[in-house]
């Protein structure tokens, strides 16, 4: 693939990105997450809970967190494990919490479905039932799974890159640099895998697993080099004595929005991709295409569907300042054409020519007798 290309490529995928509106959807993804954080550290840290003892689980993802967007996210990480592990008072309250965790821990990948739906540029068929909406439920609890799998490969990969580090340490003090590239790279191919899951599962459509891996290598790269950036940003910054307590949020809410941009750049690259080398995106059995009618009624136009709508209603407006043209008049002797003929003149008959003749000989007649008179008159009264 040439520089060409891939520069023509990234072009078409900002256009499509900022077509989709992509911000604004970016936006409402932190904002669920916000509401889901509590919820998917409860059960992640439950998932985890079957396969190590919960002091290293629960180090584990004060650490992640911390690595993701600084020490603020991991006190609230902590704080949030610590009333997780307080106990129910009542199997009531016990099972309402766990129905509010399951519903409110699946809210941000029903709104990822969503999003990743409306760049795909399908949606829904109209009409679904209670069923179809359990099934999306259960398949945002199934993406919840995976991640907890991933957190799992991911703790068990850590504790053995740290055992292999030590150990290369030891022999060869100067190898160091070898495992923080292997970490690097396990750390990438986690990440990879993660994005291709979503794209995969998640959204209405069909696709490649082909274009799938391509999209979803991209997006864990610039997720990587973002993640170092803003990692760099938060670390200069002081949110906390600007905004005091709700400054760890804040902290939470810029590093969800970066990355579900991220998240969302990726996946209009998935499209293009698909489009121009791969098997196409297609809606599922359970979708449509998105129509511009809906598009624009969910404030998404295309730029050209807004050019031709200022287009009319510029035309509309010409066509309105222009004054009405006024009656048509009479014409003697025109005839209205049927539809689909020519108009024509009569053809006068020989007797309308013969009478017209005769009207104007007597008229000179007349005239040369008036003249007759005038002058036999002005001879009179000079005699």
């Amino acid at each position: 693939m040439s520089p060409k290309i891939i520069f023509e490529m990234l072009k078409e995928t900002y256009s499509e990105w900022s077509e989709d509106k992509a911000s604004r959807l970016a936006a409402a993804l932190a904002y669920y997450t916000v509401f889901s954080l509590a919820p998917l550290v409860v059960i992640v840290l439950a998932i985890l809970g079957f396969f190590f003892s919960g002091n290293r689980v629960e180090e584990f993802l004060i650490e992640q967190f911390g690595g993701l967007v600084g020490p603020e996210g991991a006190e609230i990480t902590g704080q949030i494990i610590e009333n997780a592990n307080q106990p129910n008072t009542s199997l009531v309250a016990g099972l309402i919490g766990v129905a509010t965790l399951l519903f409110g821990a699946t809210g941000v990948f029903t709104q990822l479905q969503d999003s990743l739906n409306t760049v795909w540029e399908v949606t829904p068929k109209p009409g679904r039932g209670i069923i179809n909406i359990i099934k999306s439920r259960f398949l945002s609890f199934t993406m919840i799974l995976g991640i907890g799998f991933l957190l799992l490969v991911s703790l068990l990969l850590s504790a053995m890159l740290a055992a292999l580090n030590e150990f290369i340490s030891g022999l060869l003090p100067e190898a160091v640099i070898l495992g923080q590239v292997i970490n690097f790279v396990v750390s990438f191919g986690l990440i990879t895998l993660l994005f291709a899951m979503i794209y995969k599962i998640l959204p209405d459509v069909e696709i490649a697993w082909g274009d799938v891996w391509m999209g979803a290598m991209v997006t864990a790269l610039l997720f990587s080099v973002g993640k170092f950036l803003l990692g760099f940003y938060l670390g200069n910054q002081t949110f906390g004595s600007t905004y005091g307590a709700a400054g760890s949020i804040l902290i939470i809410l810029l590093w969800v929005y970066y990355s579900a941009q991220i998240l969302l750049f990726g996946a209009e690259f998935t499209q293009v991709y698909a489009r121009r080398f791969g098997s196409r995106i297609e809606p599922s059995e359970n979708a449509i295409p998105l129509e511009p009618e809906t598009r624009a009624k969910q404030g998404i136009p295309r730029t050209q569907q807004v050019e031709e709508a200022a287009q009319r209603e510029a035309h509309q407006k010409q066509s309105a300042s222009q004054p009405a043209p006024g009656p048509v008049k009479a014409i003697p002797g025109y005839i209205e054409p049927a539809p689909g003929h020519t108009a024509k003149w009569p053809i006068p008959h020989k007797s309308q020519l013969q009478k017209t003749a005769n009207n104007g000989y007597s008229i000179r007649l007349i005239s040369l007798l008036i003249i007759g008179v005038i002058v036999g008159a002005i001879r009179n009264l000079i005699k």
